[in-house]
């Protein structure tokens, strides 16, 4: 119950905190405009002046658009927006036209502030006894009305404010394509590269264990063959079983590695939870989609588990990794945290390949591994 109520709190809390900081962020822009533009006017005899205040502001217009468009994600509870593209001039018209969003949310905020104090008034006046049972219910009555009214109007002023920015900062139809183009030229040419180093890790570890295994073997089974010895022999063809269950295990492990077929039978927190067994430090697995995920986002989701496990067994001196996998905005969200000492590069070899995986289908991986930990590795990715 207490969790419920948290989070129906949260979910209003957040769009009225957007909009209250929306407030004073356009009051802020538009006063930082007003006066560019006297500036400018100001200017007009020093053209060289002139060019580097207008400079000035177009360089630093993008920035605040920037930091608008993660306030409204912040307040809509969304993931963090993608990179902005939006010129300078098309920022600059953004700041301005804020200010209709601006007035409105100061009017409905205000409006909540009223609201606010005259509950606390009709409060003192229930504790003082000055309020009659028939006017306390129909003031009751008449604030939650307004109060319901206030919140829907602290919405629409969200929606209108995101709207803004949809409109005015991300790109349009053309721009929208040749800016997919690009994506998908990069992730095509990550993923070839992806493969390109899985294949000769593969043949690494295939080279340096399961073949020098099986020449290991073949030497076992010549001297058990040239020994006349029944013992010796019989010792020598023990150790021969032994290291072909060895090598069975490594072959076993390579396998899993190009792709884990328990994945055709078994769903993610079971095949997790066999990696887990084999991890020398505890893993905690919290499960919780309602459906399955497409096979590929399954196997994607597993190979970024096992390389985080790996990396914080290895390298981090972890003590407990816990891994959350839940639904999300339309797909599937992964959190991969370990109590170690932090400072995973995620440049490295490793987890730029695991970017590459999600990037795959169009999903996102982000690394927080500040010195010291904790390290944090969150994938994102659609099931559309």
């Amino acid at each position: 119950m207490v969790v419920t109520g948290g989070v129906r709190i949260g979910r209003w809390a957040r769009p009225v905190a957007g909009v209250v900081a929306g407030v004073v962020t356009a009051a802020v822009e538009m006063a930082i405009l007003v006066a560019s533009g006297l500036l400018l006017t100001l200017t007009v005899p020093a053209p060289a002046l002139r060019r580097r205040v207008l400079a000035a502001v177009l360089r630093y217009a993008p920035v605040a658009a920037r930091w608008e468009r993660r306030r409204l994600a912040w307040a809509a509870n969304r993931p963090a927006p993608a990179p902005l593209r939006a010129t300078g001039r098309r920022a600059v018209g953004y700041l301005a036209l804020r200010v209709v969003p601006g007035l409105l949310g100061a009017l409905t905020v205000g409006v909540l502030a009223v609201g606010v104090v005259l509950a606390a008034v009709l409060l003192r006046a229930v504790v003082t006894g000055g309020v009659a049972v028939p006017d306390l219910l129909l003031q009751l009555v008449i604030g939650a009305g307004l109060l319901l009214v206030n919140l829907q109007a602290v919405a629409s002023v969200g929606a209108l404010d995101r709207h803004l920015a949809r409109r005015m900062l991300e790109p349009d139809g053309e721009d929208a394509l040749r800016r997919r183009i690009d994506e998908l030229t990069e992730s095509r040419a990550g993923v070839m590269a992806a493969v390109d180093a899985e294949r000769r890790r593969i043949e690494r570890d295939l080279h340096d264990g399961v073949q020098q295994r099986l020449v290991a073997l073949g030497m076992l089974l010549g001297r058990a063959r040239r020994s006349r010895d029944p013992d010796r022999a019989r010792a020598l063809l023990d150790q021969a079983h032994a290291d072909v269950q060895w090598a069975l295990d490594e072959l076993r492990e390579v396998a899993w590695q190009v792709y884990p077929s328990a994945l055709d039978h078994s769903p993610l927190d079971e095949v997790l939870t066999m990696v887990a067994r084999r991890t020398p430090i505890p893993v905690r697995i919290s499960h919780a989609l309602p459906d399955r995920p497409p096979r590929p986002v399954e196997a994607v989701l597993y190979f970024i588990a096992c390389e985080a496990i790996t990396n914080a067994a290895k390298h981090a001196g972890a003590t407990v990794i816990d891994i959350e996998i839940r639904a999300g905005d339309g797909g599937v969200d992964m959190w991969v945290r370990d109590d170690g000492r932090g400072g995973a590069d995620p440049a490295g070899s490793g987890l730029r390949g695991l970017a590459r995986r999600a990037a795959a289908l169009d999903g996102n991986l982000d690394v927080s591994s500040p010195p010291g930990g904790p390290t944090t590795i969150r994938a994102t990715l659609p099931c559309g």
